[in-house]
């Protein structure tokens, strides 16, 4: 990212909005944006596979695992405003097990983009799939989206879920069953 560009281009926004961009308290804040963006973006210069850093491992475990309850942040591609919420992970090994702390980071790479839920959620399942070869890959997110609470039509409780299935989630309504049932208990 080139962030004097980004910074020159949210002046012109505050600007354009009608702020005086010379007033103590917007002075820096081209530069926050810009910083910000940054951050929040950051999902497009990672690779899974640098991300996975080799903790890939054989293990002859064939049970589900699953990691939930994953906090995830993005930017609604549509309208520039936050969504976020929890990512829920299943997956039952093929002879190949991930160290547990690459789901979530799994999850942040194509959080921290310009996403829609839908494809976010997809893009997770495909790839442990890719990755690990399971048997089976669940893949559920659960969504604020401020584009729907702040403007538009204006519905502050309301959660958008997705899921995405692979292999034997989609063909065996138990194994399914079985991964929604885990989630939706509480916490221990």
């Amino acid at each position: 990212m080139k962030q004097e560009v980004i910074e020159k281009n949210i002046k012109t926004i505050l600007e354009e909005i009608g702020e005086n961009v010379n007033r103590v308290g917007l002075l820096k804040t081209p530069h926050r944006v810009a910083k910000a963006y940054e951050f929040l973006m950051q999902g497009y210069n990672k690779k899974i596979a640098d991300v996975l850093n080799g903790a890939i491992f054989e293990e002859k475990y064939d049970e589900m695992v699953i990691v939930k309850d994953i906090d995830f942040y993005s930017m609604c591609e549509h309208h520039l405003l936050p969504f976020f919420g929890k990512v829920h992970i299943a997956y039952i090994p093929g002879g190949k097990i991930v160290g547990l702390s690459k789901i979530p980071r799994i999850v942040d790479v194509f959080a921290r983009r310009l996403q829609v839920q839908e494809r976010m959620t997809q893009q997770i399942a495909d790839t442990i799939e890719e990755f690990l070869s399971p048997i089976g890959v669940g893949v559920v997110a659960e969504g604020y989206h401020m584009c729907m609470m702040m403007r538009g039509v204006q519905k502050q409780n309301s959660i958008t879920t997705t899921s995405a299935m692979h292999g034997i989630f989609t063909s065996d309504a138990r194994t399914r069953s079985e991964f929604l049932n885990l989630i939706a208990q509480k916490r221990i």
